[in-house]
């Protein structure tokens, strides 16, 4: 990705201060989503390194990794598996807990929605502190998928997340950085 189209990318993305909390800088993707261009970016730049690798599926992670993963599956000619919380989903399904900042939470995915072996790409808009990808990356495994990659649009690299996934062997790629939290 040039120069350029990464300052695309960093500028269609809206630095949000003291939201949820004071301290904390949400990065908000609804304004790169809501600008097809640079949303077509983001979706090639995701998938690119897998155009000539044949995926199984991409799964994406409750919310935004359903916008961008369900793209990025297209683009690939793949299939795709949402990951969501607990009781969303309305057939058998497997499910892993998580440790967030305040408490536990969980997250499932169907029983039959990949294969031993498979190959799968992970998608989410950001990856912090890692522990909701972590969890996402152990429920994927539990069915003998292999976790190609975890792809993000957003690292925060002060948080970890990244060097957490790549820790399990499963390789990271994002986009753009920011740094603080």
């Amino acid at each position: 990705m040039d120069v350029r189209d990464l300052q695309a990318l960093r500028d269609a993305i809206r630095c949000i201060p003291d939201y949820p909390k004071p301290g904390i800088v949400f990065r908000d993707i609804t304004t790169l989503l809501g600008d097809a261009p640079i949303f077509r970016l983001a979706v090639t730049e995701l998938a690119r390194p897998w155009d000539e690798t044949v995926i199984g599926h991409v799964a994406g992670i409750e919310a935004r990794g359903f916008i961008l993963g369900g793209a990025v599956a297209h683009r690939l000619g793949a299939g795709f598996v949402p990951i969501r919380k607990k009781g969303k989903l309305p057939h058998e399904t497997v499910r892993v807990a998580y440790s967030l900042e305040y408490g536990l939470d969980e997250m499932e995915m169907h029983r039959d929605a990949v294969r031993p072996g498979e190959r799968v790409l992970l998608i989410d808009d950001l990856i912090a502190t890692g522990g909701t990808a972590e969890a996402a990356v152990r429920l994927l495994r539990s069915l003998g998928a292999h976790v190609e990659a975890a792809c993000f649009v957003i690292d925060l690299p002060e948080l970890g997340g990244a060097r957490r996934l790549e820790a399990l062997g499963v390789p990271v790629r994002s986009l753009v950085a920011f740094q603080g939290h």
